[in-house]
């Protein structure tokens, strides 16, 4: 183990080793220590060379100290101390490395400074971060299983409701802070941006504040809070909002994105969003400037000329083909459902407000594939729909994506008397009326980029409707048990920012674990403490948790890691 230093006026500092790879002898980098200007101004030191040597000194210090056999000895008539925890979890400590990359305790220790409390935020923060993610639960709940990690909270469970004040005062802040920090942890895309809206809700049944009747997403009968969510292309959280639940969803959009205009200094972007968040007003606002929009557009709703042309099945084309084609002689085969038909149409248009052109590109797209898909979905509806009919008491009931919608009741007679018993049947018209759009799939856009490429953008919006389904599962953000506005405000912020470090780790580990596996494994990475000697991991080693090592630069999966090292490993993770 030993420091290579670069050649440059302003050298880079690298801590190598030596390794051999299938007999071959090679070098690998195990940690980048910064540039000789950046480990001063870091460390507050005057000689960068000096401090790398002392440094490196200090970890082969450790790997000797890992090295060497521990006996242990233990007695069977001894009892265990009463109330003296044992188990710890180290899980923890991986995301801890990005909280600190993020620079989240520099953001605290500004906001520390023009605050008036005595308690650590950053310590406070940190552990409501970790908590969403590992043991998601009430505030209550998460300063009790703060006890279950290496470090020790040092703070008191009334400072946590304080401190939630204090972060929805400093919400926008600390958003902006991320997004600027982020930059250099992971590569953003931000010309492009996702922006969706969904709602949680409460178990209080009382309105008020926040908290407001409104159509929820679950079609629960509480209230309920509006989230909107600006996500960049490649899937990092950008910024958020939360709004009343009975607001209407198209209104979120416009303030939250003059707040990025405005504090993520970003003005050349492609917001992409789905029908319903797409008014006319929200397409004009992203109709200026360096801005643009992409968005999903309803066939059914267009006007009988337009909707005449989308569901017409000739003058298609496919991706590199100047060749036209007739869709309704396609047959499904195994190559046709990998293929992507599409047509424009050119909508012009005019901004009287702005007093400019405002022409919009309407773009259909049609698939096999997906044709195939709505058909089985409908097929089943209408399975369904069958089986309601000799059960007429239960057409009163409705749920999501009703399969009653194709049942039709007849009450009157040929004679137009009102008939001693309803009639139900198969709506088989309105079967047919669904079935004209299968495999249709259409957007509306104000860029000239050819519509492969605008088609490839909208797909992407998987990602911020995946990111609702970790927030609301994995993280458990619902249901809230907070009354008070800033307190709500400051829970979803902790969910954004656990959102933004989970995120951030699944790009580190390459992105070939799903969610369920990574928080799962991070919740298992438990160390039984070993009296003074050390820890000892009582998880599985497997290939992700090599990754997240790999990644992290430190491991804990040696038979024992004893307190001094398990202190450098923590010190690491800080960046200390």
């Amino acid at each position: 183990m030993r420091i290579m230093k670069g050649r440059s006026k302003d050298p880079t500092f690298h801590v190598i080793r030596d390794i051999r790879r299938n007999g071959i002898r090679s070098t690998e980098i195990m940690e980048n220590l910064g540039s000789a200007s950046e480990i001063c101004k870091k460390y507050n030191v005057t000689d960068a060379d000096a401090w790398a040597r002392e440094y490196v000194q200090k970890l082969r210090d450790e790997n000797k100290e890992k090295g060497h056999k521990v006996l242990i000895p233990f007695n069977t008539n001894v009892m265990i101390e009463r109330d003296e925890r044992l188990l710890y979890n180290a899980g923890y400590l991986f995301l801890q490395r990005i909280y600190y990359q993020l620079g989240l305790p520099s953001v605290c220790r500004k906001i520390s400074k023009n605050g008036s409390f005595e308690y650590s935020l950053d310590s406070i923060l940190s552990r409501l971060v970790y908590g969403r993610i590992l043991y998601p639960s009430s505030k209550l709940s998460c300063f009790e299983q703060s006890q279950k990690l290496l470090e020790k909270p040092d703070f008191d469970l009334h400072q946590i409701y304080r401190a939630l004040s204090v972060l929805s005062e400093n919400s926008d802040l600390i958003q902006s802070e991320l997004y600027k920090r982020s930059g250099k942890v992971i590569k953003r895309s931000t010309g492009v941006l996702y922006y969706d809206c969904t709602n949680y809700f409460f178990e209080l049944e009382k309105e008020s504040g926040l908290r407001q009747y409104g159509p929820s997403k679950e079609h629960r009968p509480n209230p309920i809070v509006q989230m909107g969510l600006f996500m960049d292309r490649s899937g990092i959280p950008l910024a958020f909002c939360i709004n009343p639940g009975n607001q209407n969803e198209q209104l979120s959009l416009k303030p939250l994105e003059m707040k990025i205009l405005k504090d993520f200094e970003l003005s050349k972007f492609v917001v992409c969003t789905d029908a319903g968040l797409s008014s006319a007003d929200n397409r004009r606002f992203n109709n200026y400037g360096e801005r643009s929009f992409i968005t999903t557009q309803s066939i059914k709703k267009l006007n009988e000329e337009l909707k005449k042309w989308a569901l017409d099945p000739t003058g298609w084309r496919v991706e590199g083909s100047k060749e036209e084609y007739d869709i309704s002689k396609l047959e499904d085969s195994p190559e046709e459902r990998k293929k992507i038909y599409y047509k424009q149409r050119l909508i012009e248009g005019y901004d009287e407000e702005r007093d400019i052109s405002f022409d919009q590109t309407l773009i259909v797209t049609f698939s096999m594939k997906y044709k195939m898909y709505q058909q089985t979905i409908r097929n089943r509806q209408v399975e369904r729909a069958v089986k309601y009919l000799s059960r007429p008491d239960s057409l009163n009931k409705r749920s999501q994506n009703d399969a009653k919608r194709f049942v039709t009741k007849t009450a009157l007679t040929k004679d137009g008397e009102v008939a001693e018993t309803a009639v139900y049947e198969l709506d088989e018209a309105a079967v047919a009326r669904e079935a004209r759009y299968d495999g249709f799939y259409a957007v509306c856009t104000n860029l000239d980029d050819d519509p492969s490429e605008i088609v490839k953008i909208n797909r992407g919006r998987w990602e911020i409707e995946e990111s609702f389904r970790i927030m609301k599962s994995e993280f458990e953000a619902r249901p809230v048990y907070l009354q008070r506005d800033d307190r709500i405000q400051a829970h979803f912020l902790t969910c954004f920012i656990a959102l933004l470090i989970y995120r951030i780790l699944e790009k580190k580990l390459g992105e070939e674990y799903t969610c369920e596996e990574i928080i799962q494994c991070l919740r298992q990475m438990d160390m039984r403490k070993i009296g003074n000697s050390g820890y000892i991991p009582v998880y599985t080693r497997t290939k992700l948790t090599d990754a997240l090592h790999e990644y992290a630069g430190f491991r804990t999966d040696y038979e024992i890691t004893t307190p001094k090292s398990m202190a450098g490993i923590i010190r690491r993770t800080k960046g200390l």
